[in-house]
């Protein structure tokens, strides 16, 4: 910390914090990070990854996340203002693309958010239910009388994956196909040997995304895909990139940070079996602010870059036109000054105003989604296996927490049980006949 103001810097930039989500270090001390900065510095410049902004109050990133001189944009062709996006640093993709309508700034992003919200809506997402239920149910019969799962492979990954290719009209088979990538993209640091490999992997998710793109737009079938292939903007078509950008949100969406919250909801309940019985026992009045406290307490996605697009003031701190600024959705929801005891899980915990799913125009498109998924996966563990326990020394979390706070494995042992019905690939494919037959991919 330096809250000093030295001769060679600007008063401007006087509250400074050597800020490196990207770091081991940061995932290990998230906590005492956040409660230097909110004591001291709730906005403060720092030189990391050529300088750039850090907003870690709630009242700062609230401010912030509404401003209309703060930008989304990424000008992935370097034709306007050369903004960098959602990413610090900036990230170039295999393909150069946006990150869908989170890179987009409105009237844009409200044309493409248009076209999707009848797909995500709390009406839509009712109707997934029973496919939902299924399709857990078929993991953990997978694994019931084994009395071991690994919560993450064998479930927190599956359902969320399924799901997603569901909702976006894609053959529910080729669910292997984008789940690796989807999570080890981000879980696989740049240096990595393995990135090669990684980067192939998410090449061949994006090629056959637009096979799939391309084979809707000849014969249409319903799902969010198909949304996006009949979509016009005065009278013309997007261009595919742009489609294929908003495909692969999605999908990162829809996939990594679900799994993220469910492994670690479960984990923490592991280590609280006194809670767990309670959340389980009183489920019709705790499971929906127990659903609010840990999207708090976790944040699967931490925060968003943006790009200050015009000088201005915003929370007490002057702001020049084209300097970066990471908005922390993670560190606002430790703010003491508006949740009381911030680094205890409360299940019962009153007005959770928590920014996990992000604030303003961008607040995310799937927050129904993930919601419904998360409970129904929550709610058939603790009814199937309510005596699990996770082991400690087999859980792998990822090594940092600049994308995702995820994690890779959660091995977990239980008092086995009875199958209730068929395995997972013959579920798989009764479910991609409700699909069809029941249009549940319509709007």
């Amino acid at each position: 910390m330096d809250a000093r103001n030295p001769s060679t810097e600007s008063d401007r930039k006087r509250r400074r914090y050597h800020f490196d989500r990207h770091h081991p270090e940061y995932r290990g001390r998230f906590e005492a990070i956040t409660h230097e900065m909110h004591r001291a510095c709730p906005i403060a410049w720092t030189d990391t990854y050529d300088g750039h902004w850090v907003a870690a109050g709630l009242h700062e990133v609230f401010e912030l996340a509404r401003c209309p001189h703060v930008s989304n944009d990424r000008d992935y062709k370097n034709e306007r203002r050369g903004y960098q996006g959602i990413t610090i640093p900036n990230s170039e993709p295999v393909i150069p693309l946006r990150n869908g309508i989170l890179e987009m700034d409105d009237p844009e992003h409200r044309l493409f958010r248009a076209v999707l919200n009848p797909y995500l809506s709390p009406s839509a997402i009712r109707r997934w239910e029973p496919f939902i239920d299924e399709i857990v149910r078929a993991c953990l019969d997978e694994k019931i009388e084994s009395g071991q799962i690994d919560l993450v492979d064998d479930l927190a990954n599956v359902v969320p994956a399924v799901l997603t290719l569901a909702m976006l009209g894609v053959p529910l088979r080729k669910w292997a196909v984008y789940n690796e990538p989807a999570h080890a993209g981000v879980y696989t640091p740049p240096d990595s040997p393995d990135r090669e490999r990684v980067q192939n992997l998410n090449m061949a998710m994006g090629m056959d995304l637009l096979a799939n793109l391309h084979e809707i737009r000849e014969e249409p079938r319903p799902g969010l895909i198909d949304a996006l292939a009949r979509m016009e903007i005065d009278g013309e078509k997007p261009e595919e990139i742009d489609l294929l950008g908003i495909l692969g949100l999605l999908i990162g969406g829809g996939f990594d940070t679900t799994t993220a919250l469910t492994a670690h909801s479960l984990e923490w309940l592991s280590q609280h079996p006194a809670e767990r019985e309670t959340l389980s026992r009183e489920r019709d009045t705790l499971l929906n602010p127990a659903t609010e406290e840990f999207l708090r307490y976790f944040t699967p996605a931490p925060g968003d870059g943006r790009t200050i697009a015009a000088d201005c003031e915003v929370a007490g701190q002057q702001f020049k036109e084209g300097e970066r600024l990471w908005l922390s959705w993670a560190m606002a929801n430790r703010d003491a000054t508006v949740f009381p005891s911030p680094d205890e899980v409360v299940l019962d915990r009153k007005g959770n105003r928590h920014l996990s799913f992000g604030l303003g125009i961008h607040r995310c498109i799937g927050s129904n989604v993930a919601r419904t998924v998360f409970k129904r996966m929550l709610v058939a563990v603790l009814d199937r296996m309510p005596d699990f326990h996770c082991d400690p020394d087999g859980a792998v979390h990822y090594e940092t927490i600049g994308l995702i706070q995820g994690m890779r494995q959660l091995p977990a042992t239980f008092s086995p049980g009875p199958r209730l019905g068929p395995g997972l690939n013959e579920t798989i494919d009764d479910l991609q006949r409700m699909v069809q037959e029941q249009r549940l991919a319509a709007p």
